[in-house]
Formats: C-alpha cells, sequence, structure tokens
C-alpha cells in the first residue's frame, strides 16, 4: 500500500503489512527464523537465508520507504550501520562535505573510520552555500546533511543543498532522524539517500535499536542492498517487529512531541537562568522560515545554553524529576542530557566541539504542564 490517495497515518498503519496468508493474523508476525525450506534446489519462496531478507523486515521495509515516498527501503542493525553504508558507495579517494555541528557519531564514523582509509572531509556551515562552494573539491561525491540538526537544531535549506550538490555532479544525504517522515520528506525536497536511526522516533519507546536508509534511485538501491547483505549489519526480526509497531502511531506521537516542545520553549524564553533558546519553531531561530516550508511541524527537540555556564548546566540536570538524565531521544519519556560531555564527547577538541552550556532536551508525552514545571523548578533551583 504506497498509493499516493492513501495519507500518511494510513500507510504507517497498513503498508507492507497485509494479514498473513497463512493464519490471517493482522500484526506482521516475528518470523524468528534463521533459514527457509526450498522447494528444490536453488528454487525458494522469496527466502533462503535471514542475513540476506526476512519477512518481518521486509514489511518494515516496504512500510517505511512508502512513509519516506521512497522507492526502496533498507533496514539496517543500527543509524550509525545505515551511515557506514551509504559512506561505503563512495570510492575510497572521495571527498565528502558534513556539517559544522553534525551528530558525534556521524563526525567520528567519518573521522576515525573513513579517513584513515582515504576519504577526505571538510567540515562547513551548509546554511551558507558559499561556504560549501569555498570547501568544494573535484573530487566532492557527497554532501551529508542533518536537518534539524544534532544537538544545535540547525535548519538546512534541502531544496537549495540538493540542487547545489546535483549542479557539481554530487549526491545529497539527509540525515531525518530528528523530523521523522512525518515532519519533513528530503526526498521528495531533491535529496538523494534519507538515512535514520529508527532507534529514536520511529521506534518510539526506548526499547530497540536499528537504522534505516531510503533512496529512489535504482542503481543506488541495488548497491546499498549488496552492502546489506554482504557486510550483514541487519536487524533481527523482533527488532524490526518494534519498530514496524512504532510506526502505527508515529504521526500521533509527533503531534504531541511538538505540542509538548513548543510548551517547554515558551518558558525557556522567558526565565532569566536562560541564555539562548535554539528551536526551529521560533520566530528567532535563523533557519525558521526554511523550517516552516519544508517540515510539517519543528519537532520534539529543544536546547538551550544555561546563562552561568556548565557547571549550572550539570547542576540543572541532577534536579529534574521527569526529564530522566540519559543519552538518545526521541522516544515516549522525556530526556535531558548534557552534549558535550555526553553524546558529543567524541567531537571535543574538533571543530565540532559543543558549547559546555549546552543542555539538549527531548521532550516526551507526558502532561505538558507537569514537563513545564519540572523543568521551571529545576532552573529555579541553579
Amino acid at each position: 500500500m504506497s498509493e499516493p490517495e492513501f495519507g500518511f497515518e494510513t500507510r504507517a498503519i497498513h503498508a507492507g503489512q497485509t494479514p498473513d496468508q497463512s493464519t490471517g493474523a493482522v500484526v506482521t508476525p516475528i518470523y524468528q527464523t534463521s533459514t527457509y525450506a526450498q522447494d528444490e534446489v536453488g528454487v525458494h519462496r522469496g527466502y533462503e537465508y535471514s542475513r540476506t531478507a526476512n519477512p518481518t523486515r521486509a514489511a518494515l521495509e516496504r512500510c517505511l520507504a512508502s512513509l519516506e515516498g521512497a522507492a526502496s527501503g533498507f533496514a539496517f542493525a543500527s543509524g550509525m550501520a545505515a551511515e557506514d553504508a551509504v559512506l561505503r558507495l563512495l570510492p575510497a579517494d572521495s571527498h565528502v562535505v558534513i556539517p559544522d555541528d553534525a551528530y558525534g557519531g556521524t563526525y567520528r564514523l567519518v573521522s576515525q573510520v573513513f579517513a584513515p582509509a582515504g576519504l577526505q572531509y571538510s567540515v562547513v556551515d551548509l546554511s551558507d552555500l558559499d561556504s560549501i562552494a569555498g570547501a568544494w573539491r573535484p573530487n566532492t561525491r557527497l554532501v551529508w546533511a542533518e536537518s534539524p540538526t544534532n544537538p544545535l537544531l540547525g535548519i538546512v535549506d534541502i531544496d537549495a543543498l540538493a540542487r547545489f550538490a546535483h549542479e557539481r555532479g554530487a549526491r545529497c544525504v539527509v540525515d531525518n532522524t530528528f523530523a521523522t517522515p512525518y515532519l519533513q520528506q528530503p526526498l521528495s525536497l531533491g535529496a538523494d539517500v534519507v538515512v535514520h536511526s529508527t532507534t529514536k522516533y520511529l521506534g518510539g519507546h526506548s526499547d530497540v535499536v536499528g537504522g534505516f536508509v531510503a533512496v529512489n534511485d535504482v542503481n543506488l538501491a541495488t548497491h546499498i542492498a549488496y552492502l546489506q547483505n554482504a557486510v550483514g549489519a541487519v536487524p533481527g526480526p523482533f527488532d524490526c517487529f518494534l519498530v514496524l509497531r512504532g510506526l502505527k502511531t508515529l504521526a500521533v506521537r509527533m503531534d504531541r512531541h511538538c505540542t509538548n516542545a513548543a510548551a517547554i520553549v515558551d518558558m525557556l524564553e522567558r526565565h532569566p537562568a536562560v541564555a539562548a533558546v535554539r528551536y526551529p519553531g521560533l520566530p528567532t531561530h535563523p533557519g525558521h522560515e526554511i523550517a516552516a516550508r519544508q517540515m510539517r511541524d519543528f519537532g520534539g527537540m529543544v536546547a538551550f545554553t544555561v546563562a552561568t555556564g556548565e557547571d549550572a548546566a550539570l547542576e540543572l540536570m541532577s534536579r529534574t524529576r521527569l526529564f530522566t538524565l540519559a543519552e538518545s531521544l526521541g522516544a515516549v519519556e522525556s530526556l535531558i542530557e548534557h552534549p558535550a560531555r555526553m553524546t558529543h564527547a567524541s567531537v571535543a577538541g574538533s571543530e565540532l566541539a559543543v558549547d559546555p552550556a549546552l543542555v539538549r532536551l527531548s521532550v516526551g508525552l507526558e502532561t505538558a504542564e507537569d514537563l513545564v514545571g519540572d523543568l521551571r523548578q529545576a532552573l529555579d533551583a541553579i
């Protein structure tokens, strides 16, 4: 079920998920098997070994590809495994452009894993096309974007960035983890590849780790499928089942994440202990107009700097009762973290180093008034 006349919510529940033919089960079964009986040598029923393909994984791949408006989708064991597969598409001597506030794991993968093997990279403000042009090289093959970015919630004009890359013979990849396909669909804006950590909003319940790649180009799909099977960083069927379950409620969850985040931002903007708030929904955000154009809403992630510095930021995190101090994001419960020491510790001392006074919130689905009250009392205490 990928026909455009069906709405997002309908496809989230039904795409790739027809009732089981043998039993009539409405929910896609967990095919917890490694291998499949063949009718005769080399003749099977679409499945021969679960590293190559599994029916539960296939259901997830069809559903999420539909939500991203993609012709093909590929599930991986983690978001980093998905990113690794995309970067493996490049010749060894390629040059890539990455954001100056990229996710720490992405920077580590590029700088510590692929760069020693010959990959070249430049760290650039992707909101400035002149800066990208200045970093461009004859062997630039890829521009890697996040929008919103992690952790600073910067916004990239995906349409403009994709056109810029295509005019120069390069591809554009967008990490859509923060926005999800409910709020933003980069392929429709010109991107060539979309990647996700399905661990986050797509799974939505802090109980699974996974990744995803979505593409429209047939050649790209063929190469990614080959890498998925050859490298074997695939999710197990139960993990696929959990993400598929999460997708069914993605739309309603994202609406609530956005509503709760807006309430948090309203309080933070007025609190004297807060120096600055980063949220694309604020009219003062430099990417607000672009975000309003390419996103359905502004998301559930909020970042802010504490006016009196790192020690106060750390104290704040020890005083919240509902916001749990933890890494990751995008689940039903609200989380608070210190990027400089936690999720982005891998970029310490680099050009991507994070302000130690920065606090990142993943705003969950609790009662908005309770979340606002919890954060306010913690801020009042510092």
